[in-house]
């Protein structure tokens, strides 16, 4: 993205700056040259009078030179009251037009951030559906105690992941909320056999009508996976006689080096990263990833966005301004009312 519309009305009020600069020092150049017509005529006025009668042309001229250098004096009074008056308010304008240009450039590149996560989290919703209905799958979740039917989704829910490096597990889980098989048991030896019965994410997605539903994922830390940040989709898992959903599989998106290369990657300039913080934040405001690295899951959006799409807050007490968009969702994934955040402090 071009930073052309901040860089534009910058230059212009770098130009301003500058005519106000060399309209000062004229001025004063002005003056200075009244003051010494001024003071010639005055001196001429002083030897006219020495002279008598023979100095009063002289002194005429002289005093028609003093009014000169009057009203030379009076114009350039007149003049640089009228400059610095208009060139205050074309700054204050190009002051507006700038903040308005950068305001703008925040809104946009938030909304690129939600943009990318939800093109992102799109295709976890595609992924999720498609491999519930992978044969390994769905003969284990139909006949979980049939011999080798865990081990030989376990070897493919590995194979899976050897493909997609964006997950940290899948679980294959019963009816009853039981793990059978997840895809990395050596690095997670003990989430087979446990019970995800009283999760949410399980408790909904057991209860879908069919197969093309989903249940989306709330950004949380899951204790059995190392206390790792992810977003958790499930999909029910349906034989092939029909009725309701004999298991559950889950994805574990890992969100935490995801999101962090997006809130990374969004183009501040080299001179405001400091002052700079890149947010994804959830309905709630709830800090879900930040460039700075800090207040993740824990900490909560100071700005008070009152429900809008995009827009801007400013804190009157600190100055810094808060660029936000909310989410427009990616084909078939509306999104959560997440939020593309971007907090920067006054320079």
């Amino acid at each position: 993205m071009t930073q052309q519309p901040v860089s534009a009305p910058t230059t212009i009020a770098d130009m301003t700056r500058e005519v106000g600069r060399i309209a000062g020092d004229r001025v004063g150049r002005i003056r200075q040259i009244t003051a010494q017509a001024k003071m010639l005529a005055f001196n001429a006025l002083i030897e006219a009078a020495r002279a008598g009668e023979h100095g009063r042309g002289f002194s005429v001229v002289a005093q028609e030179v003093r009014g000169i250098g009057a009203e030379i004096e009076a114009l350039a009074q007149e003049l640089e009251t009228g400059l610095t008056t208009r060139i205050a308010e074309l700054q204050q304008g190009v002051d507006a037009m700038t903040a308005r240009a950068q305001g703008e450039r925040l809104i946009d590149l938030s909304l690129n951030a939600i943009e990318l996560i939800d093109r992102n989290l799109y295709e976890r919703t595609c992924d999720v559906r498609w491999w519930a209905t992978d044969a390994a799958v769905v003969a284990c979740a139909a006949r979980p105690n049939e011999d080798g039917a865990a081990d030989h989704a376990t070897q493919r829910l590995g194979v899976i992941l050897s493909a997609y490096t964006v997950y940290l597990d899948l679980w294959l889980c019963s009816r009853d909320g039981t793990v059978l098989a997840n895809g990395r048991p050596a690095r997670y030896p003990g989430v087979r056999g446990r019970s995800v019965a009283g999760e949410t994410w399980f408790r909904d997605a057991i209860r879908l009508a069919s197969g093309d539903d989903y249940i989306p994922g709330n950004v949380r830390r899951e204790a059995q996976l190392g206390g790792a940040q992810v977003a958790t989709y499930a999909a029910g898992i349906y034989g092939t006689g029909g009725g309701p959903a004999c298991g559950v599989l889950a994805i574990h998106f890992d969100w935490e080096s995801q999101a962090k290369a997006i809130v990374e990657g969004v183009r501040i300039a080299r001179e405001d990263r400091e002052r700079t913080r890149v947010l994804l934040v959830d309905a709630q405001r709830r800090i879900l990833a930040a460039s700075d690295g800090k207040g993740i899951l824990t900490e909560t959006l100071a700005a008070d966005l009152n429900g809008r799409e995009s827009g801007l807050v400013r804190d009157p007490r600190s100055g810094a301004v808060t660029a936000f968009h909310r989410t427009p969702g990616y084909e078939s994934y509306r999104g959560l009312g997440w939020y593309g955040a971007i907090v920067q402090s006054e320079a």
